[in-house]
């Protein structure tokens, strides 16, 4: 019982402090600069790709995930329309399971249709399982990313992961708007 305390306080204190250190647009706006840059860098084909099939991209440069049984998310980001910052968002989840480490990942969510970007946008909370899914695309194997992502309406790359968790998912994250 006592483990479980320390585990519920040491993962509360990290998921506070991350998300009590709020970065202002033009930091959010500099890292996923970064972030998209090295995206590209990692993705072969993701600049076609962006240029001529996406109409929204949600990026998320930093998400730190801590956990020991008990464990949470949280991260900002911005959402471009036409390569333009239009809204800036936070994401947070809590899990409670067979999950142990901390990592740091960036994500980047392409909305494909103007339903899907439209439905994004309109909700005052977006939840990933219960708004709408995130197709989580795999390239491994020399898969062709327009391949990959045909016909869905949400997709999500997960890249430049760093740490040890075991339990990557987007299941329960949720997306909010923040002013900056």
């Amino acid at each position: 019982m006592r483990l479980f305390k320390y585990t519920v306080a040491l993962v509360s204190i990290m998921l506070l402090g991350t998300s009590l250190y709020a970065k202002s647009a033009v930091e959010i706006d500099t890292q996923a600069n970064a972030a998209l840059k090295e995206f590209h860098k990692e993705v072969k084909g993701s600049v076609t790709f962006v240029d001529d099939n996406v109409k929204g991209l949600l990026i998320f440069p930093s998400i730190i995930k801590a956990g020991i049984g008990i464990g949470g998310e949280y991260g900002e980001g911005v959402l471009r329309i036409n390569g333009k910052s239009v809204q800036y968002y936070s994401t947070a989840s809590a899990s409670i399971g067979f999950q142990f480490g901390a990592q740091q990942k960036s994500l980047i969510i392409a909305f494909m249709t103007d339903k899907a970007l439209n439905d994004f946008r309109n909700k005052k909370g977006w939840k990933v399982g219960v708004d709408g899914s995130v197709a989580l695309v795999n390239l491994g194997g020399g898969k062709d990313i327009n391949s990959e992502t045909a016909g869905k309406p949400v997709v999500g790359f997960m890249f430049g992961n760093k740490g040890l968790m075991y339990n990557l998912t987007l299941e329960g994250s949720k997306f909010t708007k923040i002013v900056r």
